[in-house]
């Protein structure tokens, strides 16, 4: 089975948006706690960052894919 150049780059880049998620789901409910809503846990927001991250990753990739193509169109 050949997976696609924008799947097996958001394969690759999933980890890092993972994390980047993980951080700013925490860093949005810190912000959210100066209105009363409750700071989130690491864990909870680790699960949130991942859930979040694949969408993102996978639009991220897309992007760079089509940069990638463009780049190489105006090349030739």
């Amino acid at each position: 089975m050949s997976l696609s150049p924008t799947t097996r780059l958001t394969l690759a880049l999933y980890p890092l948006g993972a994390g980047a998620m993980a951080v700013n789901v925490f860093f949005a409910s810190l912000l959210g706690s100066w209105i009363g809503l409750p700071v989130l846990s690491t864990t909870t927001s680790i699960l949130l960052g991942a859930l979040i991250a694949l969408p993102a990753t996978w639009a991220f990739a897309r992007h760079m894919i089509h940069l990638a193509r463009k780049a190489d169109a105006e090349q030739s």
